[in-house]
């Protein structure tokens, strides 16, 4: 009885797979049934409930985006409208949203795409410039009962956008951080 060769086996195996990786991407992009069972089956954080707090709100956009790239694409514009829509309770939010659910239901306004409808929520509920918005935040940021790396990473995300850079930025580091480091 004679040892299997596994060198030739390997070989064989990489060979198929480089095969079907190919069969895949002549299919348009990942294989179309084979990508939809793959983002199915990745998990997915779904955004925050977005109560108009201006804050909060590129966080909001961001988050809505990268599930309906990954779960929704598929589905229809007003679907994916409504399911943005739905994230969006509490304070002043609810009551925009239920204006603007009547002004869809009634034609006043349409979106052609749900960019447009994120667009529209950020313009609202942005509190005016971001970059005023970001650097005021910025402003208060402190760095309290957290880590260090908690700290910095926090406030790498708050300076995006907020017009600091070079010493004024590490000036407001410092101002931030704990005391005692």
């Amino acid at each position: 009885m004679s040892q299997p060769d596994y060198v030739t086996i390997i070989r064989q195996l990489q060979e198929q797979v480089a095969a079907l990786t190919a069969q895949l991407g002549q299919q348009g992009g990942g294989g179309g049934r084979a990508a939809a069972a793959m983002a199915e089956a990745t998990e997915m954080a779904k955004p925050q409930v977005f109560d108009g707090t201006p804050s909060k709100v590129s966080g909001f956009v961001g988050a809505c985006r990268i599930y309906i790239k990954a779960r929704l694409r598929e589905a229809s514009v007003e679907a994916q409208l409504n399911w943005v829509l739905s994230y969006i309770q509490g304070g002043s939010a609810d009551i925009w949203k239920e204006n603007m659910l009547e002004e869809l239901e009634t034609g006043e306004i349409e979106f052609e795409n749900v960019g447009e409808l994120l667009a529209e929520i950020k313009k609202e509920f942005g509190g005016g410039d971001e970059e005023s918005v970001k650097a005021a935040e910025l402003k208060k940021i402190e760095q309290g009962g957290r880590t260090m790396e908690e700290f910095v990473q926090d406030f790498k995300r708050t300076a995006r956008g907020s017009g600091y850079e070079g010493r004024p930025l590490i000036e407001e580091s410092k101002r931030g951080m704990n005391g005692n480091i």
